[in-house]
């Protein structure tokens, strides 16, 4: 079984410190109201104006912020340490956070970034320095506002979306609910279960038709990994309805790595995402599994394939690069299913 170590932690921190600050090239989600709003990213965005896109951006700090806790002796540490010192101040936050009042910022980032920015609130809260607890308080008002976002944004959004990309519901909450259980935040947590339930509980005989060209998630295997940690003890149950044949290794597109033809091509390397978080959720569905059951050891298999596949790309073509490696640690850092 793949595990995160020494020399792996320090190439992730390696890559993500170097696409962090790296402003350009930049794709925005951004709405001009007017012409005062044709700005470069960091005029927006103090803190998240690099990594190619915001969320990126986003989960590259949360690669950096979960590394710095889990290998505090690791070479790039210190590096982290300045870096983050810089960028979450109380003035950087206040910025992000004011964007969102823009009349166009509605459905900035929405679902993902959301999710993204909440999984950064949850791993500054578990820092036990004084440093981490300083940024994890900083960035309080800006996560408290997309969390208000989940609270405003579900009750009236009556379907999920059901695709492998960003706009993803069954990713977003899934990352949601890590910070809404972290923060003993009863009312958000029962929120996101109970629109889990409702949108993918019925759900049944999964045909999984992926992958396709543009998907760096498994529709099917995201949801799995959703109802997981919705679902306790009732999840095994429930995924023999959803994954019928999984225990013959079917639907055998969901067992087989993708490989990508162009890692260059920034749609085409969302394949190597594809792969590390079928990792993460085939890790997470078997830990949720008892022992003897037909899917357990296919399921881990499986996850180490995958793993195998694109773990070595995960760095060396900045379309990858600056993202890859958030979805590498999502898989090395799943539930033990030992």
């Amino acid at each position: 079984m793949t595990i995160l170590d020494l020399p792996t932690a320090s190439r992730f921190a390696a890559a993500a410190l170097g696409h962090v600050g790296r402003e350009f090239p930049n794709k925005m989600d951004h709405v001009l109201d007017g012409p005062q709003d044709a700005r470069g990213p960091r005029a927006f965005h103090p803190i998240f104006f690099g990594s190619f896109d915001w969320h990126s951006c986003v989960h590259g700090w949360w690669t950096l912020a979960t590394l710095t806790r889990l290998f505090p002796e690791m070479p790039e540490a210190r590096l982290v340490l300045a870096a983050a010192t810089t960028a979450f101040s109380a003035e950087n936050v206040e910025a992000e956070r004011a964007y969102l009042d823009r009349p166009s910022s509605r459905g900035f980032e929405r679902p993902y970034g959301w999710a993204w920015l909440l999984m950064l609130q949850a791993e500054l809260n578990r820092h036990e320095t004084e440093a981490g607890r300083r940024w994890a308080r900083a960035l309080e008002p800006l996560s408290d506002a997309f969390a208000d976002r989940f609270r405003a944004f579900l009750p009236i959004s009556a379907y999920p979306v059901r695709v492998g990309t960003h706009y993803s519901t069954a990713f977003a909450l899934r990352l949601a609910l890590d910070y809404a259980v972290e923060r003993s935040d009863d009312d958000l947590t029962a929120l996101l279960r109970d629109k889990a339930v409702a949108w993918y509980g019925s759900d049944r005989d999964c045909q999984a038709w992926e992958p396709d060209q543009d998907a760096f998630l498994s529709p099917a295997l995201m949801e799995a990994e959703l109802m997981r940690a919705v679902l306790g003890d009732g999840f095994a149950a429930w995924f023999e309805d959803f994954l019928p044949r999984a225990g013959q290794g079917r639907p055998v597109v969901l067992f087989e790595p993708v490989t990508p033809s162009d890692r260059s091509d920034g749609k085409i390397a969302h394949l190597d995402g594809l792969n590390l978080s079928r990792a993460w959720c085939w890790r997470g569905i078997a830990s949720a599994l008892p022992r003897g059951h037909a899917v357990r050891d296919l399921a881990l298999e499986a996850a180490d394939q995958h793993l195998a596949a694109s773990l070595p790309h995960v760095t060396g073509d900045y379309m990858g690069e600056h993202w890859l490696a958030s979805f590498a640690l999502l898989a090395l850092l799943a539930p033990d299913a030992g």
